[in-house]
């Protein structure tokens, strides 16, 4: 075949002016295929949106329908530093400021003022629990007051710099939020215990922990979530190194302690448990 007359094989393709064909097809067939992918993909668009309404009505705004229920929650410590490292010279006010500033302003929704205008005086040593009434909403839900006199020596009311300015630096730690969780059985509350690692075991000195033995009071369980809640205020555990061994490296763990809680997990060495490494320099 000549080279002419492939390509006049290849314009009549495109478009034959005897038949009126379009890439081999009429106007009239070119427009019965456009209707038919149109109606196709209104039809898909209409069970898209069919199928996203219905999943919408089975899901409550306050609350999730589905969760992966952690067996133990995270624990998070405040400073955190760089890589989980506090590190500061004793003598260096520059050093440990931006610690006290970030203390600062982890603390200040803690303020008793805001605690008592926002959120409810709960009865201690209890489960505040809030059910719904069968097909009524018990929402917004109250919290409890966590106020932050309540961590005194490391609360920055009566020592502003949290014992950074000695070299007895306040270590904050909050439990992650779990939708549900009841951390503690029989009354029992849990608890932080915090302590060297095995190479560090002279180091690290005595410890105080505020509120007194370190527990998470059952008031602050369970936790209903962000939107049911808004108010809600994690318990905190603070912590005070009270005669750390200076110019040395110490590896400290500390872990949650409940009846119902496991915290010695391999495969997660974060499930119910916090390592940091803490040093303070002086030339003392």
């Amino acid at each position: 075949m000549a080279k002419g007359d492939k390509k006049n094989e290849w314009k009549e393709f495109f478009w034959n002016p005897r038949t009126r064909e379009f890439c081999g097809r009429t106007a009239s067939s070119w427009g019965l295929i456009f209707l038919f992918y149109l109606a196709f993909y209104i039809f898909l668009a209409g069970m898209f949106i069919l199928t996203m309404y219905v999943m919408l009505l089975t899901l409550d705004d306050n609350k999730p329908t589905y969760q992966d229920r952690l067996a133990t929650p995270g624990l998070m410590i405040r400073p955190k530093g760089e890589e989980m490292e506090i590190i500061y010279a004793k003598e260096n006010t520059e050093s440990w400021d931006t610690h006290v500033q970030a203390l600062n302003s982890f603390l200040s929704p803690y303020n008793d003022s805001v605690q008592e205008q926002k959120n409810y005086a709960c009865k201690p040593d209890q489960y505040f629990k809030q059910e719904d009434s069968d097909s009524v909403k018990n929402n917004p839900k109250r919290s409890c007051q966590f106020r932050r006199s309540i961590l005194e020596d490391c609360s920055g009311l009566t020592d502003r710099y949290y014992g950074y300015d000695e070299g007895k630096p306040c270590i904050i730690i909050k439990l992650n939020r779990v939708i549900g969780m009841l951390p503690g059985k029989d009354g029992q509350a849990p608890s932080i215990s915090c302590a060297p690692k095995i190479d560090d075991t002279d180091k690290m000195g005595e410890v105080a922990y505020f509120p007194r033995n370190g527990t998470f009071n059952l008031m602050y369980f369970p936790y209903y979530g962000k939107k049911a809640q808004v108010n809600y205020s994690q318990p905190l555990v603070a912590i005070k190194f009270l005669n750390i061994t200076l110019n040395t490296e110490i590896n400290v763990e500390c872990k949650i302690i409940a009846n119902n809680i496991p915290n010695l997990n391999e495969r997660d060495k974060f499930a119910g448990r916090v390592s940091f490494k803490l040093r303070i320099n002086s030339r003392n």
